[in-house]
């Protein structure tokens, strides 16, 4: 174990070397200084663990030099020692940065103890420090699960440029967590303190875009009672993610082609130029080259904001991603309904695996918030997922029913049972009259039996 390294400062040299001597003794590594300028350069020169700082320095103040290592080495702490503390004379030193005062003659096992507890403190404190910029390291993606090499190669990019001002273009289709890798680079930047301000540039029609954006004076147009401060300023210092990008019109193209090039703007109706400080997001599930070269979106503003280009891959091109997704969201659904849920049986996994799933992570995270909802059951089957999932479900060989030991034979013919019923229905498009009639028994039989096996009525057609 590394010997730690304190510096003492004090006049006194009898007792400078005294000190030093037996702290030494204790396993220490003292450094000694009789005034300010020689503790300053000490401290210049060496990095040092602790400071014991005498308050009374041959017509010098210790507690300047306190003020100087609070503000060159605010993670240094210090203990100051005096031979005259009165009653609030420890008050005044811990208000001043010091970490304890100990007043003269100094008892050696205080002493110990002191200096022990502020190197603890200090370590404690910086452990934290550490731990905290870890988790603001992996902020923003403890949601975006994934061992597909292409979402690797994101994180990996998310990493290097998350601290940077250049624009980032994430694509991909709806439903693949574009507003979340957003967010991410901004949790991981420097700008993490500062407002993230996301606008859905398709939601508004154009004219009221541009006040959004930009804001606008009283009276700029009908209904502007009031001057409104626009997103661009509200994210000033922080990150505007400007989702939709390919819907913004020729017009607001170029107004943002300025903004984002010189991040100055005015006001609708105003002549005053703002200036902000934002690092810009965009996002789009168009072909941005395709609209350049249609017309439709501006050749320059798409080289503007391409500088980083971040493509999202489809759920189905990830497919192998799919338990660990489905666990990630039937954990947090369970927890915000106070369900215990086990999980998605094997059936219901091969067929959500064999989905193409056109609206992505999203429309996962539906799926499975929908079955933990409906299930009575510790383990949810095949029966709760959605008709579309279950027409791409893989034929009934695929499915074998597992029979316990300690089964009483009715318990054993359930799951058979269940197949048999699961699988007619789905061939006759969910419709029970159908399914009762090739099954040979009537609805009301049909309905019994689909309720004590478990099986959802909800999606059936009458």
């Amino acid at each position: 174990m590394l010997k730690q390294r304190i510096l003492i400062v004090d006049d006194d040299q009898w007792l400078l070397e005294s000190m030093a001597g037996w702290l030494k003794e204790q396993g220490w590594e003292p450094l000694t200084a009789r005034s300010i300028q020689t503790a300053r350069r000490a401290l210049q020169s060496t990095p040092v663990d602790i400071c014991l700082i005498d308050v009374c320095l041959d017509r010098e103040d210790g507690f300047e030099l306190l003020s100087w290592v609070r503000r060159t080495g605010p993670s240094i702490p210090v203990v100051m020692m005096t031979g005259y503390g009165g009653p609030d004379a420890a008050i005044d030193a811990v208000r001043a940065g010091a970490f304890d005062l100990l007043t003269k003659p100094i008892i050696d096992e205080e002493l110990l103890s002191v200096l022990h507890r502020a190197v603890e403190q200090q370590r404690i404190a910086e452990e934290n420090a550490r731990l905290k910029s870890e988790l603001d390291r992996k902020a923003g993606l403890e949601n975006i699960l994934s061992h597909d090499p292409r979402m690797i190669r994101i994180f990996d990019v998310i990493d290097s440029v998350a601290d940077t001002k250049a624009p980032v273009l994430i694509t991909g289709e709806n439903g693949t967590g574009k507003s979340m890798i957003a967010r991410a680079i901004h949790r991981r930047s420097s700008r993490q303190a500062k407002p993230f301000v996301e606008v859905a540039c398709g939601a508004l029609p154009d004219n009221l875009l541009e006040s959004e954006l930009f804001g606008h004076t009283a009276g700029a147009f009908t209904g502007a009672q009031t001057a409104k401060i626009g997103k661009f300023q509200h994210a000033d210092g922080g990150t505007i993610f400007l989702d939709e990008i390919g819907t913004a019109s020729t017009a607001l193209q170029i107004k943002l082609l300025r903004v984002l090039q010189e991040f100055e703007f005015e006001p609708v109706g105003s002549n005053d130029t703002i200036s902000v400080d934002v690092r810009p997001i965009l996002a789009t599930n168009e072909d941005l080259e395709k609209a350049v070269a249609e017309g439709r979106f501006r050749q320059d503003l798409f080289y503007r904001i391409n500088v980083i280009h971040l493509e999202l891959p489809a759920l189905r091109d990830r497919i192998a991603d799919l338990p660990v997704l489905v666990e990630h969201f039937l954990q947090k659904t369970a927890a915000e309904v106070s369900k215990e849920i086990e999980g998605f049986d094997e059936q219901a996994i091969e067929a959500m695996a064999a989905y193409h799933w056109p609206g992505n992570i999203r429309e996962l995270e539906n799926v499975v918030q929908r079955a933990v909802l409906l299930t009575k059951q510790p383990r949810i089957g095949i029966d709760l997922l959605p008709p579309a999932i279950l027409k791409s479900a893989p034929g009934p060989a695929a499915f074998v029913p597992v029979i316990g030991r300690e089964q009483t034979l009715r318990e054993a013919l359930e799951g058979p049972e269940r197949q048999i019923i699961w699988e007619v229905l789905k061939a006759n498009q969910f419709s029970r009259s159908l399914t009762a009639q090739q099954l040979g028994i009537n609805r009301t039989t049909l309905y019994k039996k689909m309720k004590r096996l478990g099986i959802d009525a909800s999606m059936c057609q009458d």
